[in-house]
Parts: structure tokens; C-alpha cells; sequence
């Protein structure tokens, strides 16, 4: 039985919300205000990952993917939909990855197969018909 499924429907919306708030900390530490979220854009998977489409004050726009993975974002423009932001998300971890293993630092490298194993569960899940 899966995480979700044990969880009460009170218990997946204070996960959401709390992803939200992740978020939303996250934007505000690389120096972004957030104004609103587009909910109707945004999607979530409980209790693995949250892909919110953020506005800032500024008017900017972001994707900002957050859960049981590393937190990240980028501006929305990449992706016209949560499932193409999944997508950069994986494409984009992969490239950090391969720059982390070329650095050959060897303290780089489980933070390299970390990004690695979420970038591929992030392919899978946006190859996944039946979640969209």
C-alpha cells in the first residue's frame, strides 16, 4: 500500500500546503518574493513531489519542484506545463550530475548518484500517461 494511500485526506492537503510553504521559503532564499501560485497549472504527487508555477511580486514567473527530492527551480518559460517542467527538471539534473562526476572530487559524487536516481524517477513519472 502506498504512503498516500495511508494517509487521511486532511493529512495530503497539510503535506501540500507544507510543500508549499517549502516552496515558497526556497524562492524567498535565492532572493524571490512570491506574489501567488497558479493553482490550476500547479500539480502534485502525494506524498513524493509538489510542481508549483509560482508568480513573484516582480511579475516573473517560476516552476518550482519540491518533495521527497532535492528542491529546485527555474523560470517558467523552460516548460509550458508541469509534465515538460518534470522534464527539465530531470534533463537539468542530469547535466549537474555529469559536471559533478567530471569534477572528480570524490566528496561530489553521492550528491551526483542522488541527482541521478531523482532525475530518473522524474523521466519516469513524466512518461507516465496515467498521471496526466
Amino acid at each position: 500500500m502506498s504512503k498516500a494511500a495511508t494517509m487521511s485526506e486532511d493529512e495530503q492537503q497539510a503535506w501540500v500546503r507544507k510543500q508549499y510553504q517549502e516552496a515558497t521559503k526556497y524562492l524567498a532564499e535565492k532572493g524571490v518574493v512570491s506574489g501567488s501560485v497558479q493553482i490550476e497549472e500547479s500539480r502534485y504527487l502525494v506524498p513524493l513531489l509538489t510542481v508549483w508555477k509560482i508568480i513573484a511580486i516582480d511579475g516573473q514567473k517560476y516552476w518550482v519542484l519540491c518533495g521527497d527530492l532535492p528542491t529546485d527551480h527555474s523560470a517558467a518559460e523552460v516548460a509550458g506545463n508541469a509534465r515538460e517542467a518534470l522534464k527539465h527538471f530531470s534533463l537539468k539534473w542530469q547535466v549537474q550530475a555529469e559536471n559533478l562526476l567530471k569534477a572528480n572530487e570524490p566528496s561530489r559524487h553521492e550528491q551526483a548518484q542522488v541527482l541521478i536516481s531523482r532525475a530518473d524517477g522524474l523521466y519516469k513519472l513524466q512518461e507516465d500517461e496515467s498521471l496526466w
